[in-house]
This record gives C-alpha cells, sequence and structure tokens, in this order.
C-alpha cells in the first residue's frame, strides 16, 4: 500500500515537472526537488540501486538548474539574456562525442559496480538509464536542446524495465515521458526560433 500511494505521488508530480520542462519554464527545477525524494525510497525497496542513488544527483542538479535558469548564478547582464538567464541551444557539434564517451563510461562502471556490489537483477538496463539521465539531466541544466535525445532513449527502456519490476504507475509516467519528449524537442525547436514564448 505504502508502495502505491508513492508511485502514484511521483507519478503526479512526475507529470509536473514534465509540463514546466516541456514548456520551458524554471518551475521544472522545483517539481525537481520533490520527485527525487519520493523516488529513492521506490527505488530502494525494489532494488535498483543506481537510480536511488541517481536521485541523490537529482536534488543537486535541481538546485544548480534553478539557479543556472534563473541567471542566478551570473553577475549583472549576460549574452544569452536580459537578466542573465539562459536561453535555450545546441550542444557544439564538437562536443557530442566526449558526452557520448563520458556517458559510455559512466554506464559501464555502474553496470560493474551492481554487477559486483548489488542483488540486482537488471544491472546493464540500470546503469544505462541511470548514465543516461546523468548526461540529461545536465544538458537539461544547461539548457541544450539536446536533452530531448537522451531523454527519449532513457524513458524508452525505462517503461520496460519498469514493466519488469512492477512498478507500474512508473511505466505508465515513462511511456507518457517518451511521447513527450519527441514532441518536447520540437517545442523548444519553435522557442528557440521566437515563435513561442516560454511558460513563466
Amino acid at each position: 500500500m505504502i508502495d502505491t500511494s508513492l508511485q502514484i505521488a511521483g507519478l503526479a508530480i512526475g507529470l509536473i515537472y514534465l509540463w514546466y520542462e516541456y514548456h520551458a519554464s524554471p518551475k521544472v527545477w522545483i517539481a525537481g526537488l520533490f520527485m527525487p525524494m519520493i523516488s529513492m525510497v521506490v527505488y530502494y525497496r525494489k532494488g535498483l540501486y543506481a537510480d536511488f542513488g541517481m536521485n541523490i544527483y537529482y536534488l543537486l542538479m535541481a538546485v544548480y538548474g534553478y539557479l543556472a535558469w534563473t541567471g542566478m548564478l551570473r553577475r549583472g547582464k549576460g549574452s544569452d539574456g536580459e537578466k542573465g538567464e539562459l536561453e535555450i541551444r545546441h550542444l557544439r557539434p564538437r562536443a557530442y562525442l566526449p558526452v557520448v564517451a563520458v556517458t559510455g563510461v559512466i554506464w559501464v562502471c555502474i553496470a560493474l559496480f551492481l554487477i559486483g556490489a548489488t542483488d540486482s537483477t537488471v544491472p546493464w538496463a540500470d546503469a544505462f538509464t541511470t548514465a543516461m539521465s546523468i548526461t540529461g539531466t545536465w544538458l537539461l541544466a544547461r539548457k541544450y536542446i539536446d536533452q530531448w535525445f537522451a531523454w527519449v532513449l532513457v524513458d524508452a527502456v525505462c517503461v520496460g524495465l519498469y514493466l519488469y519490476k512492477g512498478i507500474y504507475p512508473y511505466a505508465l509516467l515513462y511511456a507518457v515521458y517518451t511521447v513527450v519528449a519527441v514532441f518536447g524537442y520540437y517545442k523548444w525547436k519553435r522557442l528557440m526560433a521566437g515563435t513561442e514564448r516560454p511558460a513563466a
């Protein structure tokens, strides 16, 4: 009963998070403070240890992301906006290879740790979603539109992983995430082009 209640609460906050992310609103990071607190309990009880640890990272990145998006990490006015806020931008092409390489190394290291130090039954899948989520969250915190590519991969794998583990509300949540990630990319492209305005 406790697990189900927590999963439903996580689902609700996750949808709020997704709404704000889709609209490029800094409020995404406020929702990003609460969802990890719930998810850490759910994942630990289900033996998804990498996902549990990942949510500690999410908490830290929620603070960083909010400060970065709102310009609080900057002094005065900057090239990214009148008040120093970050604007949506593309990751530079030359940065793709290092980002992919670092993600791959993190994936293998986490998987080997899970195999050797835990009773995880899905070490490679758990490690993959964790490694890709580390990358995706960093890209999101820096407001790179490329973050949506990472989330399409993460979310699709998570659907299967959570169905296998019996975390059905989260499987539903990540199925929605997968679809919205595709639309989110095009939404952010319109925001970059100035044909739409981000949410407050």
